[in-house]
This record gives structure tokens, C-alpha cells and sequence, in this order.
């Protein structure tokens, strides 16, 4: 299956996490210090890390943006810190998911093969949520059958939302990943004006595009 680098400090939790990876069919690397972790993932270069916050040697936050800044391994990250400012750090960071504790480790090994899946599978042509389709070689919408006319940012702002269908996308990945570095700004109106638009154009759809407060964005299936 997959090598998986477990970096936390409490031996318990990390030998958890080991039992049931392994359980799981992946090897496993532990590391119970942030400036060790760094050393072990250079020596081994996991296929995905499991990586705590509160660390001895160096923070979590600073070993993801290590990381993040010449690989695109996964990132689990895995804290005691729950408020919404840390989740959205991490997010951030380059984290490409998050769990906190307590945690259930099935719930924990289905994300971690979430995770591996995306980061393994081949590039993913269409997307489908709910009765949208989206073709991203002819940048074509389509509800049900009938076409949908987006602006080239409003279709951009789809992607990134129905890539993460059912996340949170915080404000400034969605900024970066559909406008780049020049709208870093996170107070920018450019944003919620492009959601509302695409609010708009998506009411007949069962698509609903969630405002979470403090965080940015979430697509999700109506309801009614």
C-alpha cells in the first residue's frame, strides 16, 4: 500500500496510529520530534504524513510549511487544537486535511485513503456533484443535460469548490488557487462577488454553496 510518516510526540496516540495503519496494510515511519520528522521524511520520502501540532525541536506549522515548500506529499494533520483560526492555519499551510482529537481511528484511515487516492490517481477530466457535470478540458458546466455559461473565474471557483465538495475551502486557498498570488488579500470583495454570481447561476442545480463564517467556503447538496 502506502509508506506513511506518523510524526506526534505522545507514544500512545503514535503507537495507535501505527496499529492501525499497519492493520491497514502501509508501512510506518514515526517521528516524536519536528526537527526529526524533517530528517526522516528526507530519508524515506513517505507517500503521506500524519503530522501533530504541538511539537518538541519545531512546531507542526513550521514542519508542514517545510514540507510544503518542495513536495506535494499529503498532509494529515492531526491536534488538540480545534478553534477555527488554527484549522484554517494549517489549511493554510498546505495541510490538506484535518482532524482533531479525540479521533476515531476508521474515520481516520478512510481519510488517509481519500488522501492517498487523490494524491495517486490520474488527472480527473470530469467532475460530477450532484445533477452538475463539469468537463475541465472544454471547461463545459452542464446541469443535467442543459449547458451553464460561467465566466473563466466563475468556472475556476467551481473547480475548487466540487474538487473539495463537502469541505471547508478557506478564502485564501480559493484566492490563490483561481486568481494566484496578486489577490492574497483576504478582505478582497472579489471573492464573494465571483460566489454569488455563481450562487446565482447554480439555483436551478441541487448545489448549494455554504458560507462558513470566519473560513471561507463549502459546496454542498441541497436538501429539498
Amino acid at each position: 500500500m502506502a509508506h506513511i510518516l506518523v510524526v506526534e510526540d505522545d507514544a500512545r496516540i503514535a503507537k495507535l496510529l501505527e496499529l492501525y495503519l499497519r492493520r491497514d496494510g502501509h508501512t510506518v515511519a514515526t517521528a516524536a520530534d519536528g526537527r526529526f520528522a524533517l530528517a526522516v521524511f528526507e530519508q524515506e520520502r513517505p507517500d503521506l504524513v500524519i503530522l501533530d501540532l504541538l511539537l518538541p525541536g519545531a512546531h507542526g506549522r513550521d514542519v508542514c510549511r517545510a514540507i510544503r515548500t518542495r513536495h506535494a506529499t499529503p498532509i494529515l494533520m492531526l491536534t488538540a487544537l480545534d478553534d477555527e483560526r488554527d484549522i484554517v492555519e494549517g489549511l493554510d499551510l498546505g495541510a490538506d486535511d484535518y482532524v482533531t482529537k479525540p479521533f476515531k481511528p476508521n474515520e481516520l484511515l478512510a481519510r488517509v485513503r481519500a488522501l492517498l487516492r487523490r494524491a495517486s490517481g490520474p488527472p480527473v477530466r470530469e467532475l460530477a456533484v450532484g445533477d452538475v457535470r463539469i468537463d475541465r478540458e472544454s471547461r463545459e458546466v452542464f446541469i443535467g443535460n442543459e449547458p451553464v455559461t460561467l465566466r473563466p473565474r466563475e468556472f475556476d471557483l467551481l473547480v475548487a469548490l466540487a474538487s473539495q465538495a463537502g469541505r471547508v475551502v478557506p478564502r485564501r486557498r480559493l484566492l490563490q488557487q483561481v486568481w494566484g498570488t496578486q489577490f492574497l488579500d483576504e478582505d478582497s470583495r472579489t471573492l464573494d462577488v465571483h460566489v454569488n454570481r455563481l450562487r446565482q447561476k447554480l439555483e436551478r442545480s441541487t448545489l448549494r454553496i455554504e458560507s462558513v463564517r470566519g473560513v471561507g467556503y463549502r459546496l454542498t447538496l441541497s436538501d429539498s
